[in-house]
Formats: C-alpha cells, sequence, structure tokens
C-alpha cells in the first residue's frame, strides 16, 4: 500500500498561518536573503494589542510550525514581559510585539533594504 505524500509547507508560511490564527496585526515578512549583512533569510513580524495576545500568538506560531513541519524554535526570548517575543528558528526569526513596542523598535525601517511582504490588512 503506497504511503499518503503529506504537502510540505514552508517555515515561513506555517509561521504566518500560527500568526493569523490568533488574529495577529500587520503580519510582515522580511526577505533578508540579497542582504549581506543578514544573519537570517527571513524576518517575520506581527504585533498583538496587549501582552496576552502576543503570549497566545507565540504559543501558536510555535504549535503551527511544530504541526506543519515538524520545526521546533532553536530559541525564545521575551514571553515573560509579552511586549517583544523573539522566537528563532535559524533561518526564519520571529518578532511577535506589543502594538506601541513595535512602532518604538521599527524593525521594518531598519531593514528597509529588504524585500517586505505584507499579509492581509
Amino acid at each position: 500500500m503506497p504511503k499518503k505524500k503529506i504537502a510540505k509547507i514552508d517555515l515561513k508560511d506555517a509561521i504566518v498561518n500560527g500568526m493569523l490564527e490568533k488574529k495577529a496585526h500587520k503580519i510582515a515578512v522580511l526577505d533578508l536573503r540579497k542582504l549581506k549583512t543578514s544573519m537570517a533569510d527571513y524576518f517575520v513580524i506581527c504585533h498583538g494589542t496587549s501582552d496576552k495576545q502576543v503570549g497566545a500568538i507565540a504559543d501558536s506560531v510555535e504549535e503551527f510550525t511544530r504541526v506543519m513541519t515538524n520545526e521546533k524554535p532553536w530559541h525564545i526570548e521575551g514571553l515573560e514581559l509579552g511586549e517583544w517575543v523573539l522566537m528563532d528558528y535559524f533561518d526564519v526569526v520571529v518578532h511577535i510585539f506589543r502594538e506601541d513596542k513595535r512602532e518604538f523598535y521599527g524593525i521594518e525601517e531598519l531593514w528597509s533594504d529588504a524585500d517586505i511582504t505584507y499579509i492581509g490588512e
């Protein structure tokens, strides 16, 4: 009996799906592959309106990536405060901000040379 083939989903797409599941705002995918100064291939950025939503988005991203790609983050920072959660998947780095912190740090502006794609909104 032949094995069923399961379509492989890209890591960054699984991350975006996890964000969408928890109604993350202004999801941005920054393609950093053309930049010589980058330490990752992609940044995926979004924000929530509260500390609780930021934590829920991070949990959802971790679950979706584990289930859809069998990937786990190498490192996670910032869950305790819920203002800026960073999830490191080596080639993809996830930034989940509370809205005011996203505006303050301006990651998209710092990496404005990257190709940026906004999802939704």
